[in-house]
């Protein structure tokens, strides 16, 4: 196994911690299907983290678990050293197909997030779901119906619902996937902008990817993950400086040990 990178030091604090979790699944015909074994995990303060691995590996399940949307066969969850019983607007979620209520309005459906925030009028949630949507360039278009958006135009309405909570942790599983290649290249650099300023949500993004290259673009660290039942094969620093150069030797140094780490 490759060693992992390490800048040495202390690492920061963790934000959210899983601690030894393992998680299977029950199939139709009555068996067990084992999806994640044993994993234990930081996700820091700041920091961008990438998990590769695999399709099928575990990693959709393993981003519900640190969500609180599933509650792991066994080990705990942590965020801010206290478990984590359910759902919270501090985590957010983005999945892989855009989930948008069709027969919402885009402005309607970035709302929704916020009402489960206390203590907000209407008026206060119109104004800051209209400002998200300004951040991720859907400033005109709070009156459309998701039918009427390209692919890209629905994920980025999803990132404003996510963003709108000012969560501490965005989630991601392969967000970019299903729109087309130069839409993704956009809404990356808008993610990798978005969380480098220190005025816009969240501190903390975790990425989960089977594209090797656009882990290396976008993460700070990475953990590599085997074929299911998923487990860390190892993980590695990135600290490389941004925006990163996709055709630089340094770059690809990084992608060649990532796959060694998946094989």
């Amino acid at each position: 196994m490759l060693e992992a990178e390490s800048g040495g030091g202390m690492a920061p604090e963790a934000i959210i911690s899983a601690k030894n979790i393992s998680h299977s699944y029950r199939t139709r015909r009555g068996g067990v299907l084992e999806v994640i074994r044993d994993i234990s995990l930081d996700v820091r303060y700041g920091e961008f983290l990438g998990i590769v691995g695999s399709s099928g590996s575990g990693k959709t399940t393993l981003l519900k678990i640190l969500a609180g949307l599933i509650k792991p066969d066994k080990g705990v969850v942590l965020y801010k050293n206290k478990p984590l019983d359910g759902p919270t607007p501090s985590i957010s979620l983005v999945f892989q197909l855009p989930a948008l209520f069709p027969w919402l309005t885009v402005l309607e459906n970035v709302m929704l997030a916020l009402r489960s925030v206390d203590k907000l009028s209407n008026d206060e949630m119109i104004n800051r779901s209209r400002a998200f949507l300004d951040m991720v360039g859907l400033s005109g278009f709070e009156s459309a119906y998701p039918g009427e958006l390209s692919g890209g135009m629905k994920q980025r309405a999803v990132l404003a619902r996510a963003l709108v909570t000012n969560p501490d942790v965005l989630l991601m599983d392969e967000p970019f996937s299903s729109v087309d290649p130069l839409t993704a290249v956009s809404l990356r650099r808008e993610v990798d902008m978005m969380r480098l300023s220190e005025t816009i949500p969240p501190s903390s993004v975790v990425l989960v990817s089977h594209n090797v290259e656009e882990i290396v673009e976008l993460s700070d660290r990475v953990i590599v993950l085997t074929s299911r039942p998923a487990r860390i094969a190892g993980e590695l620093e990135i600290p490389m400086q941004r925006p990163r150069d996709r055709r630089s030797g340094e770059f690809y140094d990084y992608v060649d040990k990532i796959f060694t780490l998946m094989s």
